[in-house]
């Protein structure tokens, strides 16, 4: 079935694209949640009217996208993480903890896009990618340490 997407759905593509999807991922999901409409041909013309608004909002995001990547590009994130003798974290460092270190540092990104193989488990440098946009990706570098435990003095 064919969908005009109302808004950027990660796997399908950006607002204004024109997909082939499972009639019951249509029907069922995509559909009455507003993400998309029916390509229909009253919804092609309505969509025809809106396009240069829609190329528009796109080269605003990708501007602002290359923005944060500049931003981005210029940062160092040094986690500290409880670690065992051999260097081996006692848990992991994961999209998660990236994204709040970066808000820590004014740098708004959602986690799913922090793009991490699998979570990071042991000390050292990292580098990982963000993808901000369909066509950007940015690298940060990670430095995991260990935490260093305050003594208690006697």
């Amino acid at each position: 079935m064919k969908v005009i997407l109302m808004q950027d759905v990660e796997p399908l593509g950006l607002e204004g694209d024109i997909v082939e999807v499972a009639r019951g991922y249509a029907r069922n999901y995509l559909v009455p949640k507003g993400i998309s409409v029916e390509a229909t041909n009253g919804n092609l013309t309505m969509l025809e009217a809106r396009k240069k608004k829609i190329m528009a909002k796109r080269m605003k995001d990708k501007e602002e996208a290359e923005r944060i990547k500049e931003k981005i590009s210029q940062v160092v994130l040094t986690i500290k993480g409880k670690a065992g003798e051999e260097g081996k974290l006692y848990g992991s460092v994961t999209s998660r903890d990236i994204a709040q270190e970066l808000e820590n540092k004014d740098i708004i990104v959602d986690r799913k896009k922090v793009i991490i193989d699998e979570p990071i488990r042991t000390l050292g440098e990292y580098e990982v990618g963000i993808k901000l946009y369909p066509e950007v990706l940015a690298q940060i570098k990670v430095i995991v340490e260990k935490l260093e435990e305050e003594k208690a003095s006697e």
